[in-house]
């Protein structure tokens, strides 16, 4: 659905496409150039458009023919251009896909503590309607109504909150898949424990250096330019114009065909500015080369070191967080409508026990974001 529906890479790969047209345009050859003189008016016979046996017409036919290879630089760069749109086309792809992925995990987490929350919620307004009946007949303290509904609101608001968020991962999702209908992602444990994966920062920093997308389109930048820099050399290079043409009663003999050529003679212009322009341009892309190489390679190592916390926190929460959770909700729920547990241990378990779901779903939806930081840093998919 995102790579057939995407406006984006649809508008990308038809820049592709443009840019391809104009590799075919740079083939082409030069058009001839015909020139054409008619004898309008002959003034010693007076008699318009004197172009017959007896009259005058002319006829020249033109053309340029370019030297030192302009044309082969101006095919090389039309080429480049392709690549370079290539690789733009696929650095948008690996952006929307980290988008696509990262919102994904975060509705699914965020789906499954909506469901816990909703039920909470349910739960809690049916104890709470008994405690307004038991709290009216002076059965129970208003202190622990007012309690339960402290614990009921702060719940309620926690998942006005968390709807929130559903709705803005849940709008990205649908405008990156150009649907309009509610999107649900289903995944198991073991999609996102599949980001934990054991591979040096060498190996990354490997990775990267042949894969990133805007590092290759630095390095193919620094290609044309020095592509250009030898177009404006061979501009140098002064271009002939040939012609033959044929004159019929105007030179110095009837039925006249001649032949010829032209060339511009490089004394003042030798294309010396735009020659000079195109080193240091070429100086300067290679500075913003070694700089992009820098900031990629550092942001890597960041995220790197970032990725391994997770991975460890991920691991711990796991081996923390198991049955014996939800069937210990359960009993202290149990046991509070049977007023074996006070209303402070309830509310207070009660609390911490969302924390916790919270905290787990924040710890797996980090995951899956470092995981696939990394995958759009280095430019492919190894997590």
């Amino acid at each position: 659905m995102f790579q057939a529906n995407n406006y984006n890479l649809l508008a990308s790969s038809m820049n592709i496409e443009a840019q391809k047209a104009m590799v075919i345009q740079a083939r082409l050859f030069q058009n001839p150039v015909l020139n054409t003189s008619l004898h309008v008016y002959d003034t010693t016979n007076k008699k318009l458009f004197q172009i017959g046996p007896s009259g005058e017409k002319a006829f020249q036919l033109d053309e340029l023919i370019r030297l030192g290879g302009k044309r082969k630089s101006e095919i090389e760069m039309a080429k480049s251009d392709v690549k370079i749109a290539e690789l733009e086309f696929k650095q948008l792809v690996r952006q929307l896909k980290f988008q696509l992925h990262s919102d994904l995990y975060a509705l699914g987490q965020q789906k499954i503590l909506l469901d816990t929350y909703n039920k909470q919620l349910m739960l809690l307004d049916t104890i709470l309607t008994s405690y307004q009946v038991q709290t009216d007949k002076g059965n129970i303290p208003l202190k622990e109504l007012v309690r339960l509904k402290g614990a009921y609101l702060k719940l309620s608001n926690d998942r006005s909150e968390l709807l929130h968020q559903n709705y803005e991962s849940l709008a990205n999702v649908q405008t990156i898949l150009q649907v309009n209908s509610p999107v649900e992602f289903q995944f198991s444990e073991s999609e996102i424990s599949k980001y934990i994966k054991t591979i040096s920062f060498d190996d990354l920093k490997l990775e990267a250096s042949a894969n990133h997308p805007e590092l290759l389109i630095a390095e193919q930048e620094k290609i044309q330019v020095q592509q250009n820099l030898q177009y404006q050399k061979r501009l140098a290079i002064p271009d002939v114009g040939v012609f033959t043409s044929y004159d019929q009663n105007g030179s110095a003999f009837n039925h006249e065909i001649n032949a010829g050529f032209n060339i511009s003679l490089p004394f003042f212009n030798r294309n010396q500015g735009n020659i000079k322009a195109s080193l240091f341009r070429l100086n300067e892309t290679d500075y913003k080369l070694k700089a992009m190489n820098m900031e990629i390679m550092t942001s890597l190592q960041n995220n790197y070191s970032f990725y391994n916390q997770t991975v460890s926190e991920y691991q711990k929460a796991s081996k923390l967080y198991n049955q014996d959770f939800e069937i210990t909700i359960k009993g202290m729920t149990a046991n509070f409508q049977k007023r074996n547990v006070s209303i402070i241990e309830f509310v207070d378990f009660f609390e911490a026990y969302n924390d916790a779901l919270s905290e787990l779903s924040k710890v797996k939806t980090q995951l899956v974001l470092s995981g696939e930081q990394l995958n759009l840093l280095i430019g492919k998919d190894l997590y």
